[in-house]
């Protein structure tokens, strides 16, 4: 499919923003340091940008509120909705840090919740997709929530060297996210590479049973709406080269700052900060990889009647 550069921006800023909301949310950082207050405004302008981003995608942009209306049957309309539920608690508790210095557990837990509940929401948009077939998967959920937590506290890593809490634990649950984040998009990325399509002209056409249909003509010459949006293409050798950047970006590198940044510890603050620093710009850049790589590579349903099979 088409990868627009509004959605892309979207999904990758609020999961970080959410992430890193949530990880604030548990109170694990230092309320009254400067970098925790700084974090909070962070957490907060990742997320509005990502969902002030996500309108630029939209025919209509100033029509968007009309969706928060549909909340019973859509995961997009849920998914504003908890963006805006969400943001009080999250306000909440940054005025308390910024203002006051405190850390307060009731706003906190409940914008940590919302945090979860909202990236949640935002995979299902994709998740409950049956004519894409590699997004319609519970291991899409899985990827969005461990991929926003991995992110989170890999910021709050940077937040926490730069004097806004215990490092090493951070550190480690950061590293450990990635971990399991990594696992979790290999198994998704391998049912992708290995999955039969459900949709062929056999199946589509009802002539199987005569052997296998070829695609005469197209629907219509003209390029339209679904072959723009549904029939972009990326070539294989160049799919698997991102593959192997996001991957580095994503987890190989902040690992490996991670743990570096760990090893210096309070002997080199200086050092250890500008690694944990550096290990977020990498994941922040691995993550509009890999987000790109999940809108181009998936396939329509649709474009079985315009370039052949789905997913061959």
């Amino acid at each position: 499919m088409h990868p627009a550069a509004s959605i892309i921006v979207f999904t990758v800023l609020s999961g970080l923003g959410f992430g890193l909301a949530a990880v604030l949310g548990l109170g694990i950082l230092d309320p009254a340091a400067t970098a925790t207050r700084a974090a909070h405004l962070l957490a907060l302008g990742l997320i509005s940008a990502g969902l002030l981003a996500s309108t630029l995608h939209l025919g209509n942009p100033q029509r968007a509120w009309r969706a928060l209306s549909q909340w019973r049957s859509s995961w997009l309309s849920r998914e504003g909705v908890m963006a805006l539920v969400t943001f009080l608690p999250l306000l909440w508790a940054a005025w308390a840090s910024i203002f006051d210095g405190r850390y307060l557990a009731l706003p906190g837990h409940l914008g940590a919740l919302g945090s979860v509940v909202t990236v949640f929401c935002t995979a299902m948009i994709y998740a409950s997709l049956r004519s894409v077939q590699a997004w319609n998967t519970p291991l899409t959920p899985a990827c969005y929530l461990l991929s926003s937590a991995a992110g989170g506290l890999v910021l709050a890593c940077a937040v926490a060297a730069l004097g806004g809490g215990n490092f090493g634990l951070l550190g480690s649950c950061a590293i450990a996210a990635l971990a399991a984040a990594t696992i979790a998009k290999i198994a998704w990325r391998r049912r992708m590479s290995t999955q039969a399509p459900l949709s062929t002209p056999e199946s589509a056409t009802g002539l199987g049973f005569i052997g296998r249909v070829r695609l005469f003509e197209r629907p219509h010459t003209n390029e339209n709406y679904l072959t723009r949006e549904m029939g972009f293409r990326i070539a294989r050798k160049h799919a698997a080269k991102l593959v192997r950047i996001g991957f580095l970006l994503v987890a190989a590198l902040p690992i490996i700052l991670l743990l570096l940044a760990i090893a210096s510890g309070p002997a080199m603050p200086v050092l250890a900060a500008a690694l944990a620093v550096h290990a977020a710009l990498f994941h922040v850049l691995g993550m509009m990889v890999e987000r790109w790589l999940f809108f181009a590579e998936a396939k329509h349903a649709v474009m079985t009647f315009y370039q052949g099979t789905a997913g061959r």
